[in-house]
């Protein structure tokens, strides 16, 4: 039995109040399997608040749908377990700021800038932005999300950089200042590779199935670091 069909069998086919049935599920059937639950965690996040974010802007464009089988790569024979959890989320009568919530909290260890919901926040910004533009109630809604996860308006900030396209700021990409001499610059570049590898994001819990965050950013970081590099020889 997946992991999937676990969870779900757990819940039961309650729809209306699910978020309780979802976030105890996960709590007490992968009590004993750390590695699993945290799993089980992410991808539920990614799930649920994806579905809540698809109600921001009231339209839910194929791009945003393609976007999501980007970061998700399931098994194609679960497809309709992922599909009932994502139609829970969407019919559940909490908001998307319980859910923030309750999972932020399945992070037990973090406060604040908490890597793990990072990972979170940018599967939610690549699905956001797959029909070319970010909407703004889209916007206010990963704003909204970020200030539950406790993340700072400074972090918030170079995370969003990654995504938003045209005028790219390559210096809030590496939260670094214009200010800054290159060597800084550089050694906070390194930092960042480092931090994130993919590897490192399996590590901390994210599911392989979600290398595409993991690539976009390092893609973003190398081309941040590459733009200011020509900019400093240029000078």
């Amino acid at each position: 039995m997946s992991f999937w069909e676990k969870l779900l069998n757990a819940i039961g086919s309650t729809a209306g109040n699910a978020l309780s049935a979802v976030v105890e599920a996960i709590r007490t059937v992968f009590e004993g399997d750390p590695e699993t639950r945290r799993k089980v965690a992410f991808s539920v996040a990614i799930i649920a608040l994806s579905a809540k974010m698809a109600k921001a802007d009231g339209i839910v464009t194929e791009n945003e749908v393609n976007a999501f089988r980007e970061i998700f790569e399931f098994p194609p024979d679960q497809a309709k377990n992922v599909a009932r959890l994502y139609n829970l989320a969407r019919q559940d009568v909490a908001g998307y700021e319980a859910y923030a919530e309750r999972l932020s909290m399945l992070c037990e260890t973090c406060t604040e800038n908490c890597p793990v919901l990072e990972d979170v926040l940018d599967g939610l910004f690549h699905i956001a932005k797959a029909d070319g533009l970010i909407h703004e109630k889209e916007m206010d809604f990963l704003q909204h999300v970020a200030q539950i996860f406790h993340m700072s308006e400074e972090r918030f900030e170079q995370i969003m950089a990654r995504h938003v396209s045209g005028g790219r700021d390559p210096y809030k990409v590496l939260g670094v200042s214009r200010q800054d001499d290159f060597p800084t610059i550089r050694r906070r570049y390194h930092g960042l590779v480092y931090e994130n590898h993919p590897d490192r994001l399996v590590s901390r819990g994210v599911p392989e199935e979600f290398h595409a965050i993991a690539n976009e950013r390092m893609a973003a970081l190398n081309a941040a670091y590459a733009e200011i590099e020509k900019e400093r020889r240029a000078a």
